[in-house]
Formats: structure tokens, sequence, C-alpha cells
């Protein structure tokens, strides 16, 4: 760990979060951490779980029970107690370590965080080599538990590594993917650790923070986050010219069609996407934007298309506890993601999940192409379509947007088959604490029905 993470110069500046943390700085932190987590009584192949926001607490105690050889899980902090506690008992770590008091808004890119270190009734030793333990981000349903080994961590590094373009040495990152995810943590924190770019967190996680945050530094910036910055930061006013921008890269879902020709307009640098999961962190990017909508699988990556899905070869089941047994066949790991790869390039198009793909009346319906189409309807500011029995979308309007202008224009753009048989208006759509647009019917018509509760009241005030 110390090697591939921590080594360097003392006195090069790793991460600005309230001030700038030098490598001499972190690693002395580490120690404290190191110290603390053993007088507590963890050992070499115990577990620990993090419940930590974005600060220099979380890297601090992340590499210091790494560095004591522990098994440690990332929950993240804006869960609920209950989900927490539904999370420690899949994981059965023996110690947890929480926040005492944290400073910093709601909207900071970071806090400022003072932990303490708990033993847990019932918990385990490590049952397994692995050295990380992570949560789906449950976009679609139920998390499942992940884990992979510092084997695994070091062989995403090397594919970062051999990315021309990523981020090295005089350079910066701007953080705004959650690191308890594997975007923001190994895409972001362990890779710019690892090849000495400097990691900014935001002291705002707004259009106007992030691109200070890009202009507070005198080195090149790249930015790291998921679709719904890169629209952050093309839906408002035009911006001052930020001529240390580099590019931007998003992954996590896939990105609007009018995205990356509006990022590109709007600052002149690319609007890079990336392919990954975290069961094996990156598989395949598009950096500067010239391959999309494909992508290009990165140095050892296998993949290939069968039956229309996306597999990807991987040595080992990633999954800890219970999993659907067909997900991991043959030293395959099926990604439940639609898609096709060249043959001649062997590059990869996304094309959405796997069971976006439903059939109406015999029909073909790609469940992906009405949720793009609907997205590009002037006065949709964001939308989701799912299938639950019938098509049904669930969007927010913006700009005056009205439900009949909508119908209307879907009309003349999609086949009557393949049109929402329901358009749902709501506020805002639900999200994963990752940023993602939640997917799951079932939250989907709480958040209608909340939002209709909330319009009747109104009515009747």
């Amino acid at each position: 760990m110390d090697t591939v993470l921590l080594a360097g110069d003392p006195g090069e500046v790793c991460l600005r979060l309230v001030s700038p943390v030098d490598r001499a700085a972190l690693r002395a932190v580490v120690g404290e951490r190191e110290a603390a987590l053993r007088a507590a009584g963890l050992g070499a192949g115990g577990t620990v779980a993090l419940r930590l926001p974005p600060s220099l607490e979380f890297v601090a105690v992340l590499l210091a029970g790494w560095r004591i050889g522990a098994q440690v899980a990332l929950l993240d902090h804006r869960l609920t107690e209950h989900e927490v506690a539904g999370a420690l008992d899949r994981v059965a770590a023996q110690f947890v370590v929480g926040v005492v008091s944290s400073r910093g808004h709601r909207l900071c890119g970071y806090a400022e965080v003072v932990s303490s270190v708990a033993a847990r009734p019932g918990g385990l030793p490590a049952r397994t080599p692995h050295a990380l333990v992570q949560f789906s981000s449950g976009s679609t349903g139920a998390s499942k538990v992940i884990a992979r080994t510092a084997g695994d961590l070091v062989a995403e590094l090397d594919r970062y590594d051999r990315l021309p373009g990523f981020p090295r040495r005089g350079e910066r990152v701007v953080v705004l993917a959650s690191v308890v995810h594997v975007l923001g943590l190994v895409g972001g924190l362990l890779n710019g650790l690892h090849a000495g770019a400097e990691l900014v967190f935001p002291r705002r996680l707004t259009a106007e923070g992030i691109l200070a945050a890009v202009a507070g530094g005198d080195t090149p910036a790249t930015v790291l986050g998921v679709p719904f910055h890169a629209e952050l930061l093309t839906s408002g006013p035009e911006p001052a010219p930020v001529p240390l921008l580099r590019r931007m890269v998003v992954a996590g879902e896939l990105v609007r069609p009018e995205v990356p020709p509006r990022f590109r307009e709007r600052f002149g640098v690319p609007l890079g996407t990336m392919y990954g999961m975290t069961e094996v962190g990156v598989i395949a990017t598009d950096l500067d934007g010239d391959l999309w909508p494909a992508v290009r699988p990165a140095h050892g990556v296998e993949l290939k298309a069968d039956g229309g899905e996306l597999w990807l070869r991987v040595p080992a089941s990633p999954y800890l506890g219970l999993a659907d047994p067909t997900r991991f066949v043959d030293g395959w790991l099926r990604t439940r993601d639609a898609g096709a790869v060249d043959p001649g390039t062997g590059d990869v198009t996304v094309l959405g999940r796997l069971d976006s793909q439903i059939s109406v009346g015999g029909l073909k319906v790609d469940l992906t192409e009405v949720e793009q189409i609907l997205s590009g309807v002037d006065g949709v500011a964001e939308a989701v379509v799912l299938f639950d029995g019938t098509v049904r979308a669930y969007l927010v309007l913006s700009g005056g947007g009205a439900v009949e202008a909508v119908e209307a224009a879907l009309a003349g753009r999609l086949a009557a088959f393949k049109r929402p048989r329901e358009l749902v208006v709501l506020p805002v759509l639900p999200r994963t604490a990752t940023g993602k647009i939640v997917r799951d019917p079932v939250v989907l018509r709480a958040a209608r029905d909340r939002a209709g509760a909330v319009a009747a009241t109104a009515a009747q005030a």
C-alpha cells in the first residue's frame, strides 16, 4: 500500500480539501489512524466498516486499515441507520469507524471530520482474502455486496496508467464522484495518489463551485463525475472561460446524446466517457469523445457480446454472500448490460440495461431509445422510462413545458407502439447517493404518490 499509494516527494501536494495536504502530512495522519485502529483491536485479517463523508479522515482511515492488512467495507455516509444496520449485518464487520463531529454544508464536496472506532458485537474476521468491500449503487434494486483483492485494485491502477490522457503528476483531478463507489474511489482517489495527480474536492458542488475549483490552481484539471454533473455544467448561464479545464470524464450511466456536443461547444474541451462496474472497475473508455457512443476496452480487458448482452472475462466471482448464480459462468461475468462489440476494432457500444429491451404486443421496444428521445424533447429536463406492465415515463418539466406538448412531440418522433402509455410528472426524479437516477418501479411509484399527495394538499389549502 505504501509503495503504490503513499510513495513520493514528501512536499508534493496530493489532496486539496479545506487546505492543501502534502504526502508527508498524509503519511503522518495515516500513521496516527493506524495506531488508533490497532489500539481498538483491529489486526491483519480483521474487518472494519467506514461510514465517513469525503474527508481527510476518510482517506487516512481507509489507508490505515489497508496498511494493517484488514478488509475494509465502505458505507455511504448518507445511508439511514436502518440501511447501515442491514449493510453491517451483511458484511459482519468487527469494527465501525463513524463520525463524532463534522463540519461542512450539504453542498460541500468534503467535510472536516472527527471520527471514532467502535467494536461491533458479533463481527467476524475476514472470510476471504479481499481488501475492499463495496455495495453496488442500487439504482435498479437491492445493492449487491462486491469484494476486490489488493491485486484487483493494483491491476485497475495499471489500466489507468496505460490510458493516454488520464491525469498524471503535474495535473489535477476535480473529484465529484462519490469516493465510496468505484469511479471516485479508484479512478479518483487511488489513481490520483498512485499517479501523483493532485486531487481537488470542491467547496461547493454547484456549477459555479466546480468551475471555481478548476480555476483555483495553476495546472491542467480533469473533472471526474457522473452524467448528472455534466448536465449541471451545461445547463446554466454561459460561464467565464476556464482555460485550465482539460476535459471532463463521466461514467455510471448512459450520457444523453445532446450532452457531449453541448459540453464541447461550451467549454472547448471533450466530455469523455468511461464504462465500468463496481465489480471490476474501469472496463472501456473514450476520453477524447472521438468514439462516442462507443468506448474502447482498457488494457487487458476481454469482452464479448452474447445474445445482445456484454460478458466480461474475470478470474473469479466478485460477489460475497447470496448472489444470482447465473451472473458468473465459466470465467465470464454477465454484465446485464445490452451492447455490441465491433468485430474489426473491438470497440464496445453500450446500449443500456439488458432489461430495457422489452416486447409490446410482439413488437420490440428499446426503453433506452424511448428515454433518450423523450429526454431530448423541449421542455423535458430529465426522464426515466420503464416497463411495469406498461411502458411508463417519469419526467421533470422545465421552461414552462407541458405534458400535452411533450405528447405531441413524441407522436412525431416515435412509433405509436413505442410511446409511453403514461407520462408521470414529478418535481424531481429520485436519485441514488451517487447521483444515478433510480429505476426501481417501487421507488418511482412512491415518488408519484408523494407528489400527488402534495398537490392535493395544496389544492385544498
